[in-house]
């Protein structure tokens, strides 16, 4: 049996004001009022809501229950971050959240955990120690199991960020499943494909990772409306006949939910396609969907992954590396300024505070600031509200300044 596996990331940040805009708070009020460009926000995902969310959700619930019956049922997976819900709760857009637990209910939907501000606080601290991200990932957990009764054990770190021991404090938490980029780089050990389930170099784990099939995985999430691409235009039956060719057990399909309604539209055929491509899995006698844990309890262990530190991994841009984030001198200063203030915010035990510095280190912040060019430089413009990397900078710095006038008041 080959299993096709869905995996959808739902995100949004909470984007910061202009520097300019920014006024001086006296308060923990005022600063998240300040520096937060919450009327931006609330546009945003308002906007990706009507596009994405509702009619992509009802395109997913549609398809669990045309074949909740049959013996081959269609099934998903999501990683909804804790600043996305959040932000569904501040701006009152009851609907979506409601869709997603009418999904929760199907029994074919399976739920991740990540960090709960997406942020890149793996990187905190050395080796298992990690304290920030294990707050994290505790904390979404939490909220999973509020929202949707769901206790994860399958983790998808920060924009697929992996290594060794990033690994290994994952599994020191208590999952026994992590996502990975399925880059040929990180395959030079046998079966050298991201078909199969792989292991840490380490003979004391056990965790497995499961690693994205990212050719197929941006065929539809890249270039499904691109008419320069040879595959132009991509049909249900097209895809198919590609994924039953496949030689492994499973098939990762990962990629940001807002594919669907928001980075292609819905003129270019975006839900059609969704709404046919689980019958031309499902028809076939070898194929099937199944969740990350279904894959994980059902396949051995094929190969070993081996990622050192300074090796780490990602599922974006052409390096598939830290480089999103953390590649030029203004990223890597405001990632250890906003680390700096650890201490400080966390000595005043005020609850709020502490969402708004994390709230700070969700990676699109630093992902604002890569100064790329070429194709990935026209990605970082295409996702940044900003319109420069170097006004994000501005920005981050401003609101950092404001952080501290209230940490003094306070």
């Amino acid at each position: 049996m080959v299993s096709v596996c869905f995996y959808f990331q739902v995100h949004q940040p909470r984007r910061l004001k202009y520097f300019s805009d920014m006024e001086n708070p006296k308060s923990i009020d005022e600063l998240e009022k300040s520096i937060f460009f919450d009327k931006k926000n609330k546009e945003v995902m308002e906007k990706v809501s009507g596009k994405c969310y509702l009619p992509a959700n009802q395109t997913m619930l549609e398809q669990i229950d045309l074949y909740k019956n049959d013996t081959k049922k269609f099934k998903i997976s999501y990683s909804v971050s804790g600043i996305f819900l959040d932000q569904l709760e501040l701006f009152g857009i009851d609907d979506v959240l409601e869709s997603f637990k009418e999904l929760a209910k199907t029994g074919c939907v399976e739920f991740l955990n990540e960090t709960y501000y997406h942020s890149l606080s793996s990187f905190y601290g050395k080796d298992t120690e990690r304290e920030e991200f294990k707050e994290q990932v505790q904390m979404h957990n939490k909220k999973i199991k509020e929202l949707f009764g769901y206790d994860a054990k399958v983790f998808r770190n920060t924009e697929l960020l992996f290594n060794n021991s990033i690994a290994k404090t994952v599994e020191e938490m208590g999952y026994f499943g992590i996502l990975g980029e399925g880059i040929e780089r990180v395959l030079i050990n046998p079966p050298y494909s991201p078909e199969h389930i792989y292991k840490l170099r380490d003979e004391e784990s056990r965790i497995s990772v499961l690693l994205r099939h990212y050719k197929l995985s941006d065929d539809i999430a890249y270039r499904f409306s691109a008419r320069w691409s040879g595959s132009w235009p991509l049909t249900a039956d097209k895809f198919g006949n590609w994924i039953k060719e496949c030689q492994g057990e499973t098939i990762n399909l990962f990629m940001d939910y807002e594919t669907f309604g928001e980075h292609q539209w819905e003129d270019t055929g975006i839900f059609e396609f969704m709404k046919y491509l689980p019958y031309e899995v499902i028809k076939q006698n070898h194929m099937d969907f199944s969740t990350p844990t279904e894959i994980i309890q059902r396949y051995p262990q094929r190969g070993i992954i081996d990622i050192d530190d300074f090796s780490t991994h990602s599922w974006a841009d052409l390096e598939r590396d830290c480089s999103a984030w953390l590649g030029n001198n203004m990223q890597r200063y405001i990632f250890e300024e906003i680390k700096k203030r650890e201490k400080a915010v966390k000595q005043t035990k005020n609850e709020k505070l502490l969402s708004i510095w994390r709230s700070m280190q969700t990676s699109d912040i630093l992902y604002y600031m890569c100064t790329k060019y070429w194709g990935d430089g026209d990605v970082h413009k295409y996702f940044s509200p900003y319109d420069t990397p170097h006004q994000a900078f501005e920005n981050v710095l401003g609101a950092l300044s404001q952080l501290d006038r209230v940490i003094r008041y306070d």
